[in-house]
């Protein structure tokens, strides 16, 4: 018994005699001293806090810098966007059974007939009165379709198109015997139909020529168009031909210089000659040139000469990178090709944006960024694009010169 008082005692300090020690206090979060600072503004406001730049998107930064930019070349594609609905309009309509289209499913096709998401199509085809007509229909729905004057002008395109069939034939033959076994999808061939001029029904037209192509049937299904028969005569580049004429002019038009140390001392002239020996001589895009070694000097001048041959085989003399990537497998290119054109600017220019550019082929220009050796396929588009610019009261006065032609 006295050992558990003793023990509560203890516990307790119930000897007087024995003084108590405080603890000290615990320090707690919400303590504010007398010289607190809570009162002031510890924040940047919004409105005074900088705006981090937003990055440059790759849709809109040109791909040319502004002290090198080609302002003829440029307004090209500046033409390209203004047309951009009223050619795809008028690819997608004319595919269309009677070439009409119920406006409501119009208005869904953004992609196809070429306007901005978000916006009326009915506001598009107003711009062009001369080429686009709307109605209402019997089923009390509005529809879409071309004017009697449009309707002229498309017969006058197709009989263009019968009369330059056998060169739309020489082309697409150029084109298999560049590629690398020979052979090139239907697809990839329609989808860049309008580069070449070819009608929209060459897929049917092909059976006329059984001594030139044969369609078959690849293990993904696709349907692919072959060569038949290698024919000598076609295997001369278009830079050959100008070499005979004007030997100076295509020895210009790459260069593939020498990297040399500059304690040799080579002079200007001599550094011209060691650099056309490592250029001369050029790869035939003809040629098996998809056998070198992939990143060697000679498999570059390949596939250099086969862009430039491609682009030879334009209308335009031009085409858009997302165009020449279709055939990247067909023509052993790499993604390298801005890095390989941009290296040759006496021969090619690139225009547009980075992430939608255009090469275009420098030598099909004249110094105004005129066309030098027109299509006549050409001449009719640009003849199109006249009328699409015409107003109402215009359209008799159109419809005058398009019966005199």
């Amino acid at each position: 018994m006295s050992y558990l008082l003793c023990f509560i005692s203890k516990t307790l300090n119930l000897n007087p005699k024995i003084p108590i020690t405080p603890k000290p206090p615990l320090l707690s979060t919400t303590f504010t001293s007398q010289f607190s600072t809570s009162f002031l503004i510890t924040k940047t406001p919004k409105q005074f806090k900088q705006k981090n730049p937003k990055k440059p998107s790759a849709r809109t930064t040109p791909i040319q810098h502004t002290s090198t930019q080609n302002p003829n070349f440029e307004s090209i594609l500046h033409k390209d966007a203004n047309f951009r609905f009223l050619i795809r309009s008028k690819t997608f309509l004319s595919t269309q059974p009677d070439r009409v289209l119920r406006l409501d499913d119009a208005g869904k096709l953004y992609r196809e007939m070429g306007f901005p998401r978000g916006r009326k199509v009915s506001l598009s085809l107003q711009r062009h009165p001369a080429i686009f007509a709307t109605y209402r229909h019997c089923d009390n729905k509005m529809w879409v379709g071309f004017t009697d004057f449009m309707e002229g002008l498309l017969d006058e395109e197709r009989k263009i198109m019968d009369e330059m069939e056998a060169d739309r034939v020489y082309k697409v033959r150029k084109l298999l015997m560049m590629s690398k076994d020979k052979r090139i999808a239907l697809n990839k061939i329609y989808h860049c139909r309008l580069l070449f001029g070819i009608p929209d029904d060459f897929r049917d037209r092909v059976a006329k020529y059984p001594d030139y192509f044969r369609v078959v049937v690849d293990s993904d299904k696709r349907r692919v168009l072959e060569l038949v028969k290698w024919d000598t005569a076609l295997v001369v580049s278009a830079l050959e031909k100008e070499f005979l004429v004007n030997e100076d002019r295509v020895k210009k038009a790459f260069k593939f210089p020498v990297k040399y140390g500059k304690d040799l001392g080579l002079e200007y002239n001599e550094r011209k000659k060691l650099n056309l020996l490592n250029t001369l001589p050029l790869v035939s895009p003809y040629s098996d040139g998809w056998k070198f070694d992939l990143w060697s000097l000679d498999a570059e001048k390949y596939r250099v000469g086969i862009i430039h041959e491609f682009l030879n085989l334009t209308l335009e003399k031009r085409a858009s990178i997302h165009h020449i990537v279709e055939f990247k497998e067909e023509f052993s290119l790499t993604r390298q090709t801005y890095q390989m054109l941009n290296k040759q600017p006496q021969t090619f220019y690139l225009a547009g944006t980075e992430m939608n550019w255009v090469v275009f082929l420098k030598d099909g220009y004249d110094e105004n960024g005129v066309l030098i050796d027109k299509d006549p396929q050409v001449v009719f588009n640009e003849k199109l694009f006249k009328y699409a610019q015409m107003k109402e009261d215009e359209l008799g006065l159109a419809g005058m010169n398009l019966s005199g032609d």
